[in-house]
């Protein structure tokens, strides 16, 4: 066990690509935690998912721990703790960051303070950390080190005078960067006599361990062989394995207060480990748990179908497998007359959405159909003769009651943080009044060619789901950063927007919109499907509606026969008997027609926006 002032806990934070997993790599090698031919062929050493490699970013929490001889002489136990930049994942970011005393700030040289940089650098902040800027990418052309610095004071108010200058990719500055986190980072503390108290930072599942499960000692020791008790899940285990990782795993006996290590239990199931929750003795426990713990709950919902109605068991599996390794992420099944069976599944916002997705498809082969996100809505609902007035969460517009029955409908608000260069302002602006945002605050940060406007929104969470950060993207030709936090709910004059083809309705289509936008979104979404839906032998409606009124209409007109071309000549009745005839026909295979709707047409009209 390490003397306790000899222990470091720190994180890195950054906005996403500021170079934070490559300062972890080259910090790694120059604790010797890996060799050089290790590291060679092995870039961002803690980002162990292709998909987080191909993205360029951190979905998991990681740790190292990395021994350095300071200029004193003495050798420091430094951890680091790797964590995931984005929005979606803050959770996991609180956690992390809870474990740790300090944080490395890392801000591109030519980049400079970004949305999610600000989000980061409050939250450390709010856990009262020391916090040690390192300005990185100093190599480039286009560095301004000194902009940076001036900005770092400006925007977030620390005192970068003595900010690190450094190169993660040409290893600049390393040494520096060490020697400041021995320097700056104060020590953990903690009783190593009091009884058991550690967080469960973070869990994953191995095939050969089970579920490895991350921890930060509080109090006590953490030793092979005890009984352990998890406060919030209620569960003991008999801890089976204790040890850290150098980022090769390394056996240990016990953690002792301040460490961060790892332990392995024989559980089965990550959804049994809650990110957050206090582990302790089962023999002798602490009397009250650590704060701050909260049960993850799903921001967005939508449908997962698979094309091929065979695959539906496969999926399930699929399903089952993702959920051993995030506990965050749930799903039940659906069916639907349009699609048939699938699962609706529960997402912390839409790049976790998107990351499920394509791991389903990379991983398990499968190609799917994704329904139209939606949020979870709140419905109060009115007497009735067979039920009293309660309050329901809706999570798939299809199941919305009965309208006579709604007394009010709520949904989720967040703020929104966007930075961005000041000849897009305008069109941002405008973006967010259609999403209908409420303006907060309007101002600027930066000096000179660094100069850019700070905007602050509030926007209802179901605007932004679909597409609005895409739309961000594209407007401000990728120089926006965007990053929000829940506010809430609020009222809203909320209705259901059927779509029916051939006056059937199609449930997958489906949505819940502002009554204010529900015509124009109406309107779109039936000139779409008018493109879309190959013409038959008889004329289509294509409708949008809320209720029984109808918003929107297009039809698709029938293809045509021409059933007089063998009449030469003759008497005209002959011509219009047989018009007449192809009338009927047309008529009754209108009634009886079925309308096929090719699984491109779904996919593209729920695409729709993104023109």
């Amino acid at each position: 066990m390490t003397k306790i002032d000899r222990i470091r806990n720190f994180s890195i934070i950054a906005h996403i690509d500021h170079g934070k997993s490559t300062l972890a790599d080259r910090l790694i090698q120059a604790t010797g935690g890996l060799t050089d031919r290790e590291m060679s062929g092995n870039q961002q050493v803690l980002d162990n998912m292709d998909i987080e490699r191909e993205r360029g970013i951190t979905i998991k929490a990681q740790t190292v721990r990395l021994e350095w001889q300071a200029a004193d002489g003495e050798t420091y136990e430094l951890n680091l703790m790797d964590t995931p930049g984005h929005v979606d994942f803050a959770y996991e970011v609180s956690r992390s960051l809870a474990a740790c005393e300090g944080a490395l700030l890392v801000v591109d040289a030519a980049q400079g303070v970004e949305a999610q940089t600000l989000a980061n650098v409050y939250q450390s902040i709010e856990h009262d950390h020391e916090i040690v800027p390192v300005i990185n990418k100093i190599d480039l052309p286009a560095a301004d080190p000194e902009g940076v610095r001036q900005e770092i004071e400006e925007i977030i108010g620390l005192d970068a005078s003595h900010a690190v200058l450094a190169s993660a990719k040409t290893g600049i500055g390393i040494a520096d960067v060490l020697q400041a986190i021995v320097d700056t980072i104060p020590p953990p503390k903690g009783d190593a006599a009091a009884p058991l108290k550690a967080m469960l930072v973070d869990s994953w599942y191995d095939p050969y361990l089970g579920v490895v499960i991350l921890v930060r000692v509080i109090d006590g020791c953490l030793r092979k062989g005890a009984q352990v008790k998890f406060m919030a899940a209620g569960t003991t285990h008999l801890v089976d394995r204790v040890g850290c990782f150098r980022p090769k795993i390394e056996q240990l006996s016990e953690l002792g207060p301040g460490e961060i290590g790892f332990i392995t239990a024989q559980i089965k199931e990550v959804a049994e480990t809650r990110v957050g929750d206090t582990i302790t003795d089962a023999k002798r426990p602490a009397r009250e748990a650590l704060p701050g713990f909260k049960e993850v709950q799903p921001v967005v919902f939508c449908g997962l179908f698979p094309v091929d109605a065979n695959d539906f068991e496969k999926l399930r599996d699929s399903l089952y497998k993702l959920r051993l390794n995030d506990a965050s992420f749930s799903f039940e099944t659906e069916s639907s007359a349009a699609l048939g069976f699938g699962f609706r599944c529960g997402f912390l916002g839409l790049l976790h959405l998107e990351i499920i997705q394509e791991r389903l498809t990379r991983e398990y082969d499968l190609d799917l159909i994704t329904t139209a996100p939606s949020v979870v809505y709140k419905m109060h609902l009115t007497h009735s003769k067979s039920e009293d007035a309660k309050t329901i969460e809706l999570h798939n517009p299809a199941d919305m009651p009965d309208p006579n029955r709604i007394a009010s409908i709520e949904e989720p608000w967040i703020l929104a943080t966007i930075y961005t260069p000041d000849e897009y302002l305008g069109g941002i602006l405008k973006l967010c009044q259609d999403r209908r945002g409420v303006q907060r605050e309007l101002s600027y940060v930066g000096t000179g060619s660094h100069a850019r406007a700070l905007l602050k929104y509030e926007l209802p969470l179901n605007e932004v789901v679909f597409d609005f950060y895409d739309r961000l993207k594209s407007i401000s030709k990728g120089y926006a950063s965007f990053d929000y936090e829940q506010i809430g709910t609020r009222e809203g004059d909320l209705v259901k927007m059927s779509i029916l083809v051939n006056e059937e309705p199609v449930d997958a289509l489906s949505m819940i919109v502002h009554r204010g936008t529900a015509e124009a979104r109406g309107r779109g979404m039936c000139e779409r499907l008018k493109e879309l839906i190959p013409r038959h032998l008889f004329k289509i409606p294509i409708q949008a509606a809320i209720g029984g009124k109808v918003i929107a209409r297009e039809t698709i007109s029938a293809m045509r026969k021409d059933v007089t071309a063998k009449c030469y000549g003759g008497d005209a009745t002959r011509k219009r008997k047989l018009l007449e005839k192809q009338k009927k026909g047309k008529a009754r295979m209108r009634e009886y027609g079925n309308v096929s709707i090719p699984q491109e047409a779904f996919i593209a009209a729920l695409r729709m926006g993104e023109e």
